[in-house]
């Protein structure tokens, strides 16, 4: 499912229009960005978590040349699923 059909399945079962439905999508993505951007989180009970993982800087090797580099600290968001999301998946 891409971006547009998204958008339709959400119109369709929220009952509005996919034009407002595309703005509530655009202020979720930037209300999860700008708290990531903090280095918080947001816990959706029953769905899951965005959260950002901190990797350290750490030596690793190039697989072509086999040269050892550098690889710098880097900031990654996450997802992770909650019990509700995992059971329905799951079927349970």
């Amino acid at each position: 499912m891409n971006k547009t059909e998204f958008v339709a399945a959400i119109a369709e079962k929220a009952e509005l229009s996919k034009k407002d439905t595309e703005k509530v999508l655009k202020a979720f993505e930037d209300v999860i960005t700008e708290e990531l951007i903090k280095s918080g989180e947001v816990r959706l009970v029953g769905f899951g978590t965005f959260d950002v993982l901190e990797r350290a800087a750490h030596e690793g090797r190039n697989p072509r040349t086999k040269e050892v580099m550098m690889i710098p600290a880097s900031k990654a968001p996450r997802f992770r699923a909650g019990k509700a999301l995992k059971d329905a998946v799951n079927g349970k």
